[in-house]
């Protein structure tokens, strides 16, 4: 959420920045509450100044034996008034709040102005995309011959979108999450966290979940709350409300499954386990001081980086756009996984930097070196996201009779060197 002041005080800067995010909410109706308010709680301050000053003069006169009566009458009629501005600022803050929530973050100074993804920034890219002797199958092929990957029967189950993994491909997923886990809190530093799959909708309102994006998320009304999308939403919002005891980083790790309704994404990568609406993640969370957090944006990136180093897939880190940035990021870097079975790139790790506009929702505060209270940066990324990394593994690293080599740094956790078609 945006502050209130840096609206008002840079208003064309906050203009120009909506402007290149392509959107179109106006400001207009935020300042003019802002402006009543202002003018109102002076007003109403004012005449309760007044009020405590004749208060005394009252109670003077009483003291004295002298009447008080117009004094009491005049002091009824302002009470009325400051009653009826005080109900007044309530409403206004209550309509200011909803109008804030749905105001996007600003987009930081390095990010690269443009209206969609064709003006995303390439980064580097390492590792080169393998040739093959033969053309190259795709996961939802290559999954049926191997016996790992069960469209159908999970499509009787729950519809489309749901993946069902089998024998060495469920144990795939599940050594790749256990490898992700081990790189990240043994190397990295970060600290293990299990958190619930379901939020309430003040934990989604804190991470720009809500009200943005209502509608791609799973609701269950009977008990009210919200299947996660992603870790990064119980996890920043375990701080929701609190002054942070302790100095910062905070560093999180979380394995969970993610679930997305992907409810403007209808008939967009649907075969297969490109774009589903349930997947397993390894999700990274950064609380951290404000002059830090953008050097910590470059180390998350690196720590995602590393997962795909150490099983050697191609892969290359683009740049997001003004116009391409998610609702709450300031700054945000894609890394995309080469699949040859798809002849294109997927994303498998957005890294964001939401500088404190997660903080300010979310109302996480903590005492910098001066004992100030302030809001703190939050930043997190994949690291990584599992279905699409299964993808790259399977495609990246199979071989002409459709078995798929294990990468050389899982073979010992898998027990296997290489997934065999079925007889």
């Amino acid at each position: 959420m945006l502050d209130i002041k840096t609206i008002r005080e840079r208003e064309m800067d906050v203009r120009t920045a909506l402007q290149t995010r392509g959107s179109d909410f106006d400001l207009d109706c935020i300042l003019e509450l802002d402006m009543e308010r202002r003018s109102l709680v002076g007003e109403a301050e004012a005449l309760k100044h007044e009020r405590n000053v004749v208060s005394k003069e009252i109670g003077r006169l009483k003291k004295e034996g002298e009447d008080a009566a117009e004094q009491r009458d005049q002091m009824r009629a302002v009470g009325e008034r400051i009653s009826k501005m005080d109900a007044r600022i309530r409403e206004i803050d209550s309509t200011l709040q909803g109008l804030l929530l749905e105001v996007p973050n600003i987009p930081c100074a390095e990010t690269p102005v443009g209206s969609d993804e064709s003006a995303n920034r390439l980064v580097k890219t390492r590792g080169e995309p393998g040739s093959f002797s033969f053309t190259p199958r795709s996961h939802v092929e290559l999954g049926e011959m191997l016996g790992i990957l069960d469209f159908e029967r999970a499509a009787r189950i729950s519809g489309s979108g749901f993946p069902l993994l089998k024998g060495h491909g469920a144990r795939l997923e599940r050594i790749l999450i256990q490898f992700m886990l081990d790189i990240h809190t043994m190397e990295h530093g970060y600290e293990e966290v299990a958190p619930p799959y379901m939020c309430n909708a003040d934990a989604m309102t804190g991470t720009g979940q809500l009200p943005k994006l209502a509608e791609d998320m799973y609701y269950i009304k009977s008990d009210d709350l919200y299947l996660i999308p992603t870790a990064e939403v119980p996890v920043t919002n375990m701080y929701r409300e609190e002054i942070i005891k302790g100095s910062l980083p905070i560093r999180h790790v979380a394995y969970t499954p993610c679930f997305r309704r992907e409810a403007g994404a209808a008939g967009r990568e649907t075969r297969g386990m490109i774009r589903v609406h349930q997947f397993d993640k390894v999700e990274l969370v950064k609380i951290v001081e404000p002059d830090q957090s953008y050097a910590e944006l470059e180390k998350l990136l690196g720590d995602a980086e590393t997962v795909l180093q150490r099983l050697e897939l191609p892969y290359r880190v683009r740049e997001l756009c003004t116009g391409d940035l998610s609702f709450a990021a300031a700054r945000c870097y894609d890394i995309e996984l080469w699949a040859p079975g798809q002849n294109d790139w997927l994303e498998v790790s957005s890294c964001s930097n939401f500088e404190d506009f997660q903080a300010r929702r979310a109302g996480i505060r903590y005492r910098n070196s001066s004992g100030k209270t302030v809001f703190p940066h939050t930043l997190n990324g994949s690291g990584v996201a599992l279905a699409r990394l299964v993808v790259a593994i399977l495609e990246n690293y199979q071989e002409a009779d459709g078995s798929v080599v294990i990468p050389e740094a899982l073979r010992s956790l898998m027990r296997m060197d290489k997934i065999q078609p079925r007889s």
